[in-house]
């Protein structure tokens, strides 16, 4: 059922290519399938199980250590299906007069495929190559049907990107070098025990290629070009689903690799989690640009998510998973009603933006959703991004209690950026040169009535959400040889450890 679900967009995009005239109708249909397929998979998945299940594997390239190998479990599950529900969405938001349809459409179902695969993936050089094979589809998305700097950002998008996989790639040739281990198989490596130097040199590597993916501050430069100029639809997959590829990368690969490393490198990542909290919130407060705002917004709710991680606690990384889905069902609205705007009003910026909440003559529609998406964005209770950071804070408070308290101080200034965006564009008095703006088309509705029926059910009922992951997530904790709350106290004070014997 795995390979059904990474292969079959592969076979939509080939019946795109082969039929004229069919390319959104057969983009819908695959995509609609695959989701299908996953809420099978869902239904049946034992959440007691902490282990993978629906395990494929066979050799496939026996010298080189490449193995065809894949398995689900409650860690890679919410993002395979946060995955396969974006593209769906992402192909009914398209515009039905998009130029050169059949190649966009094809271009949308091969990213499907290369994340699935890459969340599913159980070897690592399986995993480099999904990883990888994202990389054009999306570099065309942006080039072809992006933005004025289309091209500047996308070779830029490339590059870094790019630059990503090699680190990883370096990465992991050398580990298995020194494991001398003959393949890439994750339990193997997970498996072999290397000296303390060993681990912290690879998880540096790692934490090196995955930060550039998410992106954590210095590496998140390319991230607001890519948002920005990119298209409606390929903002949303790129915000909602791409960048959690690195996030999910930190815990797969960095914590359930290399746990006793992590416990050394925990607090200096919590100081770049917050360094990237407060960056990227006084950043997007500082923009008057509404999407740009957005993508600076990203950057500080991707570092929530760092913060959990670090602190390693099982709550922690619960929340982390949470956060993950949280961030990529909020900004997948967020950049959809953007996109919805833009289209309208021929412009992104807040100084020509006023009273689209005008019943007659504006948007209320899109007014009432943007008021919901930043309500969800600055965790509102009763939403799923409440659930997120709730966890995540909860979580990281008893191993690095003052870096919590920084980054939760940092969300009270979403609802400065937020408060800005929502008090100049829905309210006020509409401009004059628009009488009466054009009607939401339904394709513009669809998404955005899923994505919020999805961020108000997940945020009464987060249980559907935790009771999927939580055996999961617990036992990668449990590989931790030491609490880091331990490790906060010792190696980095100012981080506010607590004393000896307390929380984590």
């Amino acid at each position: 059922m795995l390979s059904a679900i990474i292969w079959l967009p592969v076979l939509g995009a080939i019946l795109i290519g082969i039929i004229p005239g069919f390319s959104r109708t057969i983009a819908l249909a695959i995509s609609g399938l695959t989701l299908v397929i996953l809420i099978a998979i869902a239904s049946t998945f034992n959440y007691q199980d902490p282990g993978l299940q629906f395990v494929e594997k066979f050799t496939w390239i026996e010298p080189l250590g490449l193995d065809y190998q894949l398995g689900v479990d409650g860690l890679s599950l919410p993002l395979v299906i946060l995955n396969a529900l974006l593209i769906l969405l992402a192909v009914i938001a398209t515009n039905t007069e998009v130029m050169r349809g059949r190649l966009f459409y094809a271009l949308m179902l091969l990213v499907s495929t290369a994340i699935t695969g890459a969340f599913l993936a159980q070897n690592l050089l399986l995993f480099f190559l999904f990883y990888e094979l994202e990389l054009i589809p999306l570099y065309l998305l942006i080039a072809i049907w992006g933005g004025e700097k289309r091209g500047y950002a996308a070779t830029k998008f490339l590059i870094y990107q790019a630059l990503s996989g090699i680190i990883l790639l370096a990465g992991f040739l050398s580990w298995a070098w020194f494991t001398k281990t003959g393949n890439f198989n994750y339990e193997s490596l997970a498996a072999t025990h290397l000296p303390a130097n060993l681990q912290l040199l690879f998880l540096c590597v790692i934490l090196l290629g995955f930060g550039i993916k998410m992106p954590l501050v210095p590496f998140h430069t390319w991230l607001p070009d890519a948002y920005i100029e990119a298209s409606t639809p390929v903002s949303m997959l790129l915000g909602g689903i791409v960048s959690k590829l690195g996030a999910y990368g930190l815990i797969r690969f960095g914590l359930g690799l290399f746990p006793d490393a992590w416990v050394i490198v925990a607090p200096w990542l919590t100081i770049i989690a917050v360094v990237t909290a407060v960056y990227g919130s006084l950043i997007a407060i500082a923009q008057t640009d509404i999407k740009k705002t957005i993508a600076y917004s990203s950057v500080a709710h991707l570092s929530y998510i760092l913060l959990a991680t670090a602190a390693g606690t099982p709550l922690s990384i619960l929340g982390a998973v949470c956060q993950m889905v949280a961030h990529g069902l909020i900004l997948a609205l967020l950049f959809n009603l953007v996109g919805i705007i833009e289209a309208k009003t021929g412009t992104r910026e807040l100084k020509q933006l006023h009273g689209l909440l005008n019943p007659q003559r504006g948007l209320p529609f899109v007014g009432v959703m943007l008021i919901l998406a930043t309500m969800a964005s600055a965790g509102i209770p009763g939403m799923v991004g409440f659930i997120g950071e709730f966890l995540s804070f909860q979580g990281s408070y008893t191993a690095f209690p003052v870096a919590t308290l920084i980054c939760l101080a940092s969300t009270g200034l979403t609802s400065v950026y937020f408060i800005i965006i929502i008090n100049r564009v829905l309210f006020g008095k509409l401009e004059q040169n628009h009488t009466y703006l054009p009607k939401v088309a339904s394709y513009e509705r669809v998404p955005a009535i899923v994505l919020a029926v999805l961020i108000i059910w997940l945020g009464i009922q987060p249980n559907i959400l935790i009771s999927h992951s939580q055996i999961t997530t617990d036992n990668i904790v449990a590989m931790m040889p030491h609490s880091t709350t331990q490790i906060a106290k010792v190696e980095n004070p100012l981080l506010g450890g607590v004393p000896e014997g307390g929380g984590g």
